[in-house]
């Protein structure tokens, strides 16, 4: 998914240990690759269970992967009342709420299209850092990023010829699912940085308690699935598993070994996984505007990460 789908504060680079079996960028591409695919377990989820039921089971095998993790490494979960309560409001912004509005979305416009407005998640985040943390101070050049960024979420939808028969509604979910994302991180980056615990320990905390947030909304709006075919069942946990759970670890690693640049770049591989996956493997339709589109917002994206020489990234 997006590189936002878990939170807490940056790691620190672990000391030397032994050498890692896969080189970094073997383990860089499978992390685009399990994202890019995120979108297509959740069209097929989608075909047996309703978004709220793909959600709770995407975040309970996630929990279950991140879980084991602390476990073996010994990871001494977050303590305090008031760390609990911001994990809360991180599980809603960064896991329940955009996880939830990525699956209905994708009940009405292709999985390929969740997956490009994904990438626009950059975009709003340097919206929100601008209002939200006064330290950001954006160049004209990440500003122009911003500009050109959505311009191609225009060209993606075909502005010019009424959303180019996608449903509107389900496209604008998507964006407000990287809207989320955005205002997750801001929210994070200024009241759980300093918190002590482990990112690991932070992330399974925070996936854990938006796995009880689910479990209480789910049964209030859904009703039992009548059967379990085993395509949802198997996209589902492999949505969990992988997409949430062992892609965070592959993460967690990537950005402990190579820093966090590396870590976000990953964000430029979705959109050509999900739009891929979505054409080969479920037959979407797919219009020049779409791929042009695409390429525009990761263009503009990347100029909105670029920093003035000297600055802290």
């Amino acid at each position: 998914m997006s590189a936002a789908a878990t939170a807490g504060p940056d790691p620190a680079p672990p000391p030397r240990g032994p050498r890692r079996l896969l080189d970094w960028r073997v383990r860089f591409a499978a992390l685009g690759l399990v994202w890019g695919f995120s979108f297509l377990f959740m069209k097929v989820g989608n075909e047996a269970f309703a978004p709220l039921q793909v959600t709770l089971g995407r975040m309970v095998f996630g929990t279950a992967v991140l879980a084991a993790a602390v476990a073996v490494k010994r990871e001494r979960l977050p303590r305090g009342r008031r760390t609990w309560m911001h994990l809360f409001v991180a599980a809603v912004l960064l896991n329940s709420l955009p996880f939830t509005l990525f699956a209905t979305a994708e009940q009405s416009i292709p999985s390929m299209l969740a997956g490009i407005c994904n990438a626009a998640t950059p975009l709003f985040s340097m919206l929100v850092s601008l209002v939200a943390l006064s330290e950001d101070r954006p160049s004209r050049e990440r500003f122009a990023g911003v500009g050109l960024g959505f311009a191609g979420v225009l060209t993606v939808l075909g502005a010019w010829q009424g959303f180019s028969g996608q449903d509107p509604k389900g496209t604008l979910m998507a964006l407000a699912a990287a809207l989320s994302y955005a205002v997750g991180w801001a929210y994070v980056r200024r009241t759980l940085s300093g918190t002590g615990a482990s990112h690991l320990a932070m992330s399974a905390s925070q996936l854990a308690v938006g796995t009880l947030q689910l479990l209480v909304v789910t049964p209030l709006f859904t009703s039992m699935p009548s059967s379990f075919p085993a395509r949802p069942v198997l996209s589902v946990l492999a949505l969990g598993a992988l997409g949430t759970g062992a892609a965070f670890l592959v993460q967690y690693g990537l950005v402990a070994e190579k820093g966090p640049t590396i870590g976000s770049m990953v964000t430029y591989l979705i959109p050509i996984v999900a739009t891929a996956a979505g054409v080969l493997l479920l037959g979407e339709s797919l219009s020049w505007n779409e791929p042009v589109g695409a390429a525009v917002i990761l263009v503009g994206a990347a100029l909105t990460q670029r920093r003035p020489k000297g600055t802290r990234a």
